[in-house]
């Protein structure tokens, strides 16, 4: 039977979008560390912008307007003051490398008016709950601190077990892996995928009656720590798609849209 050329065309789109989140995501990230911003309020800030796209299409809205908004939501849901002046001028710093600064005038205030129409319209799309119910840092924080009294010493010193687990989960958020995903899953897997990249096991796991997984959710299987592992690796295999000119000169056809 004949492909339609509307399917064969949404099918190419998937992975084009894909990849155009990554790169927004890519973004938000750069902006929140330049802010100095902690950690959750990035995350916070990942996921706002997922779930905006996961009730509309990216084709429109423009994604990096919705990115830097996200960031502006996120200071405020995770309390942590930032002025809306300096968020727009570090991501407008991001998006245009070969610019100069951003300076008071019209294209400022227009760019200012946009960002707070589309706070409105985030909070509205969101049902005026932007607030990620649970987040996987405080699993994340909380299982490795258990983890460390059940590994020796020397291992836990010498391997940076915690640094690389903090990274995947982190980078899991180019994707919309925290949407489908249980935030006490998402940090087991971000564990179990460094400790298998490390080589380091649990001591007596192998006879233990109940897994160390499960010991922190009961409702955990091996088979999904498999999958979301999966999928971290599709991430990065997706990274390698993306060409590093794409990331440090976005500026040449995307701004802000007024």
């Amino acid at each position: 039977m004949a492909t339609s050329s509307s399917d064969s065309s949404s099918k190419s789109f998937i992975p084009t979008v894909k990849r155009l989140h990554f790169k927004v995501v890519q973004y938000i990230m750069e902006a929140c560390i330049k802010l100095h911003l902690d950690s959750t309020t990035s995350a916070s800030a990942c996921i706002i912008y997922h779930r905006f796209f996961s009730r509309c299409q990216a084709q429109d809205y423009d994604p990096y307007l919705i990115g830097a908004t996200a960031i502006y939501l996120a200071t405020k849901i995770e309390e942590e003051f930032c002025k809306l002046r300096d968020i727009l001028n570090v991501c407008h710093r991001i998006l245009h490398k070969k610019e100069k600064p951003l300076a008071i005038g019209k294209p400022f205030w227009d760019l200012r008016d946009s960002m707070i129409h589309c706070e409105l319209l985030l909070i509205r799309t969101l049902a005026f709950n932007p607030k990620a119910s649970d987040l996987p840092h405080k699993y994340l924080v909380h299982y490795l601190k258990s983890l460390q009294s059940w590994i020796d010493r020397e291992t836990w010193t010498t391997v940076p077990l915690c640094n690389l687990a903090w990274g995947f989960l982190r980078d899991s958020y180019h994707v919309d892996l925290c949407l489908r995903t249980k935030p006490q899953h998402l940090a087991i897997a971000c564990i179990y995928f460094a400790m298998e990249v490390h080589s380091v096991k649990v001591p007596y796991n192998d006879v233990a009656k109940v897994p160390w997984w499960k010991v922190f959710s009961e409702d955990i299987k091996l088979v999904r720590i498999e999958a979301i592992i999966s999928e971290l690796i599709d991430m990065y295999d997706m990274e390698l798609t993306v060409k590093p000119s794409q990331d440090t000169n976005i500026s040449s056809g995307i701004q802000l849209r007024t």
